[in-house]
């Protein structure tokens, strides 16, 4: 450990440490917040907007509209935007199809949104892992050069310990901010599939309710 010491106080290797903590919070809070953000939009609430359909195809447009109004979900702000077209245009249903797609595109927006900072941790904390690796190496052949005579092999795993560590941090933070980021992902492509589905459902009609979300 006194071998290992002296390379924690080198200002570079003390540079990627925090650096990786950072990216770690980073990961670690994105993944909670959009978390929370899901569940306050109702992503991935499909069983409103199947009884909002329901009662829209079957003709108790009041019963649709008024559920839709409550907008407890992404589907249901969707569709009130699509209800409120037909109801402004009848005769038009592009012009419904347009204000659902319109509404799609914020809610999508939205749910997207801080989604590239996992994607920056994902990328650059191998880079920051790798970086603390080389200088790692530099410092255990820098205290090989300076030796005169027989290496020091305590000094030399300092550095060799150092390089190995800071390409575990970096290896690790990134796998579990990518496997955050495929997770989310995930759920916002399902959820756009969704959006789609009852854009096209409420406008056009549909094969059976079920097939919504399937």
């Amino acid at each position: 450990m006194q071998a290992i010491l002296p390379f924690l106080t080198n200002p570079a290797t003390i540079i990627v440490f925090v650096a990786l903590f950072v990216l770690s919070l980073i990961a670690v809070t994105v993944a909670f917040q959009k978390a929370i953000q899901f569940a306050q939009l109702g992503v991935g609430q499909r069983g409103t907007a199947e009884i909002i359909l329901d009662s829209w195809l079957s003709g108790r447009a009041d019963d649709a509209i008024k559920l839709a109004s409550e907008r407890g979900s992404v589907l249901a702000r969707i569709l009130q935007a699509v209800f409120s077209g037909v109801q402004a245009r009848p005769a038009d249903p592009a012009y419904a199809e347009e204000l659902g797609r319109q509404t799609a595109i914020i809610e999508l927006a939205s749910m997207t949104n801080r989604m590239r900072l996992l994607e920056m941790v994902v990328q650059s904390a191998p880079m920051l892992g790798l970086l603390g690796t080389v200088i790692g190496m530099i410092d255990a052949f820098s205290v090989l050069a300076v030796s005169e005579g027989a290496a020091n092999a305590q000094a030399l795993a300092g550095g060799i310990w150092t390089a190995l560590v800071t390409t575990a941090l970096g290896l690790a933070v990134a796998l579990v901010a990518y496997f955050v980021a495929v997770w989310l992902e995930g759920r916002i492509e399902r959820e756009r599939n969704l959006i789609e589905a009852a854009i096209s459902a409420a406008i056009h009609g549909r094969v059976s309710p079920s097939n919504l979300g399937k």
